[in-house]
This record gives structure tokens, sequence and C-alpha cells, in this order.
């Protein structure tokens, strides 16, 4: 279930989803979706995450942030969380880390900010019905917006840097990024990596990815030319990113979804 945010949020937050897992999960591959996800646990049921070979259980709440390595998840029958999925750009004007700090980490966000984070959790749990929670939610990242306003010409810029991956079909053209922006090379890696917590090389691997990943999943298309509608090099390249990403080939993964089915795989890799 996916719900959009206010108007005053839209340009940075691309949806809520509510995930209840309707059976038990066990290391199911857990794709990188290139957005930055704020999961509340509102069921207090299991759930927990393997990212670099490492399992952590899911916390009240948890700042997920950009994955670039196999990840698993793992939960339990009705565990029901929400999901703020937080636009690339965006991940800075809502969080005063360096967004770099949260890579292929998910956070127990009581680490980070204790009281603030249980304050809101408790709201939120307080709240009644999904709307409220996501009312309460609402109000937070709009307060966080309001603390960080200095940073929204930075996001703008970030934006506006990141649609070139879509213009130039998902390569990355670095120098020509710096020409078109005016800005210098190490400038732009450095607001990548601080502000969307990548590197522009690895930015454009995840958006390349995303591209290829329904094609994968839900289309008979052969892995070649998959490749090169999504700006791979050629198959063997694009076999290597996919499996950097979920450490299992296109071939396995589309037979995970046939194993499991649709809406399995979809809960799995939530909001894909």
């Amino acid at each position: 279930m996916q719900i959009l945010p206010s108007a005053s949020l839209a340009p940075y937050i691309k949806s809520y989803t509510i995930v209840t897992i309707d059976k038990d999960l066990r290391d199911e591959v857990f794709y990188p979706s290139g957005y930055v996800d704020l999961i509340i646990n509102i069921s207090g049921g299991f759930a927990a995450t393997t990212i670099n070979g490492k399992q952590k259980d899911t916390p009240g709440i948890e700042l997920l942030g950009h994955l670039t390595v196999p990840t698993r998840l793992s939960a339990a029958k009705e565990t029901s969380v929400l999901i703020a999925r937080i636009y690339p750009h965006a991940g800075s004007l809502f969080f005063s880390d360096p967004l770099s700090e949260f890579t292929n980490y998910a956070t127990d966000m009581y680490d980070v900010t204790k009281n603030e984070s249980r304050e809101i959790y408790d709201r939120i749990m307080q709240a009644g019905d999904l709307y409220s929670k996501i009312s309460v939610l609402e109000m937070y990242f709009l307060q966080q917006l309001k603390k960080n306003e200095s940073q929204i010409k930075k996001a703008a810029t970030i934006q506006a840097l990141s649609q070139q991956f879509f213009m130039n079909e998902h390569s990355l053209d670095l120098p020509a990024m710096a020409q078109i922006s005016g800005l210098s090379e190490r400038y732009i890696q450095k607001l990548f990596l601080a502000h969307i917590g990548i590197p522009p090389s690895s930015f454009a691997a995840v958006t390349r990815f995303n591209k290829s990943l329904p094609m994968v999943l839900n289309t008979r298309k052969p892995l070649t030319a998959i490749a090169y509608e999504c700006g791979y090099y050629d198959q063997a390249h694009f076999i290597k990113e996919f499996k950097k990403f979920t450490g299992i080939t296109p071939s396995a993964s589309r037979h995970s979804l046939i194993k499991n089915d649709t809406d399995l795989q979809q809960a799995v890799n939530i909001g894909f």
C-alpha cells in the first residue's frame, strides 16, 4: 500500500509504503533501490537485514542508506513496517550527518538522535490509524526541512546533476557534467558523497541496475538485449554489476521470482 506525500514534501519524498509480510522470509534478496528509506517497525514484529555478511535486527526506527553490496532480508510473518522513501538528492534535508555514513548500513536512529528519534517513534505508535501515523511522520519531515533550509539549494543542484544520468542512458560522463553545470569534477564528487552517500560512478551503476531490474523480473528478454538497452558495455558487464549488487545472477533472480511470486518479490524489494 503506497500513499503519496503532501505537496510540500512531494519534491523530496517519493512515497510512504506499508508492507505487511504474509509469510516468514529467510535471507531473501533485497535489491538496491537508489533511494534512502526511513523504516518504522509499526508492528513490533521481527525483521533483520544482512549487509556485508552482518545481520542486524530492525529496530523501532531505522535509516537504510544506499545499498551497493549484496543484501538480504529476513522477517517474521505479520511484521508490518512503514517506509518513507526519500529521493536521492533530498537525504541531507532530513539528516544532518553526511549521507555517506549511512551507505550500506541499516542504522538504528536511536544511535544518531536518541531523544528525537524516540519521541517521533512514540508519537507514531500512539497515533491511531495509518493516516494519523503518516501525519506525525510528515510533521517530523517538515520540521527537519525547516531546520535544514540552507541545504535546499544544494539539493536542487544535485537533483539537476543526477538527472543527467537519465538523459545520457544511465552512463557517467563526469567531464560533461562539470562542463554543463559549471562545477568542477572534484566538487561534484564531493556533493554526491555528502548529499547522496555514494560517488557519481556508483549512482550511475545503481540507476542503470534499476532500469534493468523490471526487464529481468517481468520479461523474457535476452540478457544481451537488456544489457545494451540499459547502457552496459555487454552482457558480461551487466551480469557482473547485477551480481555485485545482489549476490546472484540475473538468471538466478528470474528463477527466484518463479519460485516465489510477484507479490512476495515486491514485498521483499520495498517500493519496487
